[in-house]
């Protein structure tokens, strides 16, 4: 039969266990609440250094490409009766822009990776960015995306705006097809700068970010496995 000293020791060493295992739940919830802030934009606002010519992804040193840096006119949104909005489908990585039943565009995408999935359901996009800069991850995860070209980000009452999930050009791979980021819907370059002028909010000339309002609402966006 155990003393009464020894049973409040092995309750201490209980005690002292249970704490621990509770420290590390917390602390890999805290890492997994930190992964989920998807891109991790340094700001959420355009940050444009064409002197910045380099950039790093898994544990490579990739150059930036010419994309979003010359200053030119803005180009029109142009003039539609039926309501524009993007698709995206998780099951074969495509995103679609619609314009009423009519498809504007397709085109391969890549979405988030299992430990980082993109959300599904429908969204707004409440800001575009002609570019910012993106940095996050860890280890070979690690990742600094100066001038990340054309960026959307959306939103609902579910998915705040500050987690970071948007559609933006990606120079750092060429995986289109393939779940491939940290939550956000990667797309070519180039057809990011298409989807970014066509989509709502329009940007008013002379201006080449801008943030929605209730006069110039973002586009919707429907996402799905």
């Amino acid at each position: 039969m155990k003393s009464p000293r020894k049973k409040k020791i092995v309750l201490a060493t209980l005690i002292a266990s249970f704490l621990v295992i509770a420290f590390f739940v917390a602390n890999q919830t805290t890492e997994r609440m930190k992964m989920s802030l998807s891109c991790k934009p340094i700001s959420f606002e355009e940050i444009l250094n064409p002197s910045e010519n380099t950039a790093i992804f898994e544990g490579e040193e990739i150059g930036i490409p010419l994309l979003a840096y010359e200053i030119g006119e803005t180009p029109v949104l142009g003039v539609s009766t039926e309501e524009r909005w993007i698709e995206v489908d998780l099951s074969d990585q495509k995103l679609r822009a619609w314009e009423g039943n009519t498809l504007f565009l397709e085109t391969a995408v890549s979405t988030g990776l299992p430990w980082w999935p993109t959300p599904t359901g429908e969204f707004r996009v409440w800001i575009k960015l002609r570019a910012t800069k993106m940095e996050g991850g860890r280890g070979k995860y690690y990742y600094y995306l100066p001038n990340v070209p054309y960026v959307m980000y959306f939103e609902n009452d579910e998915i705040p705006g500050w987690r970071g999930y948007g559609i933006h050009g990606a120079y750092w791979h060429n995986d289109f097809g393939t779940p491939r980021s940290h939550g956000c819907i990667n797309v070519q370059p180039d057809t990011a700068g298409q989807l970014y002028y066509w989509a709502a909010p329009v940007i008013p000339s002379g201006k080449y970010s801008i943030k929605a309002s209730p006069d110039n609402p973002g586009i919707r966006v429907v996402i799905h496995e």
